[in-house]
């Protein structure tokens, strides 16, 4: 039986709080998992990192079990770029793929300006989204890294083409498993449903049937919080979103009565996520 360990996070704040599988109220903005086992083929090295402008994360995993330490990047933003290249090569990873969870409204995603600097990495996007990437993916999808892989799943509502990723299902993969939710389901939140092909309805039954569904120990790990949490799990939401938790037609009145201002960087971030951040005129 594998047995994973977990470590503290390491916060950029001054406080330091103890990581819990089980706990949201944590305020690290950049945290570590590590595993480890008796098979060498299932070891996950895991980074969150934080973008504070836009009050993105992205997440960095890796096989560790692996010669070259196949890496694989979510949602990375231009602005970091640097950072997470340096991040990357520091511990000595190979990185290989760079995922976005959706066409993101709030940031320009950092797969172009990354393919740019290392040419080899393929980007990521959903097929439904209708941005250019190398690789496209939909429902039921493997993206695979070493011994380890994410399964793609369909989770449209915030927009079109959003994804959840999910670490895989199985005796040599992590537990408990890991899901990137993107900006479907936050922590006791959800993303907006106003804007690009957004539907409160989709929105609903994506979270209920792809990602309420999952063991209720999953963690989850949003695309984007705004109160200093960092982690949930299902069985959290479950009980204490305060959205979806309640029923489809309370929930859509909720979506439709929440007069959001108009997103500052959606004119210039979409157009950009829909050429994969791209940073110059030429690809």
């Amino acid at each position: 039986m594998l047995k994973f360990q977990f470590i503290k996070f390491t916060p950029l704040l001054p406080s330091k709080p103890s990581f819990s599988p089980l706990s949201s109220r944590l305020k690290s903005h950049m945290a570590s998992y590590s595993s480890s086992s008796s098979s060498s083929s299932s070891n996950l090295l895991f980074r969150q990192l934080f973008e504070k402008e836009s009050s993105t994360y992205t997440y960095l995993l890796a096989d560790a079990s692996q010669t070259e330490k196949p890496a694989i990047l979510i949602d990375p933003v231009d602005k970091t770029v640097d950072r997470d290249l340096s991040l990357i090569q520091e511990l000595g990873l190979k990185l290989v793929y760079a995922l976005n969870t959706h066409v993101h409204a709030d940031h320009v995603t950092g797969t172009g300006l990354i393919k740019s600097k290392v040419p080899d990495v393929k980007s990521v996007i959903s097929k439904a989204s209708g941005a250019t990437a190398d690789v496209y993916v939909e429902q039921g999808d493997k993206i695979r890294f070493g011994d380890l892989y994410l399964e793609v799943r369909a989770t449209p509502g915030h927009t079109l083409g959003c994804l959840t990723y999910v670490t895989g299902d199985g005796p040599d993969q992590p537990q408990p498993r890991l899901a990137f939710t993107g900006d479907t389901l936050l922590i006791r939140g959800c993303g907006r449903t106003d804007f690009q092909g957004g539907s409160s309805e989709n929105l609903y039954k994506s979270v209920h049937s792809q990602i309420f569904t999952l063991p209720k120990d999953t963690l989850l790990y949003p695309a984007h919080d705004y109160k200093g949490f960092s982690v949930t799990t299902v069985g959290e939401e479950i009980q204490y979103n305060p959205r979806l938790t309640k029923d489809e037609e309370t929930f859509k009145n909720i979506m439709a009565n929440l007069n959001l201002s108009y997103p500052k960087m959606i004119d210039v971030a979409v157009p950009a996520n829909m050429v994969c951040g791209i940073q110059s005129k030429t690809s």
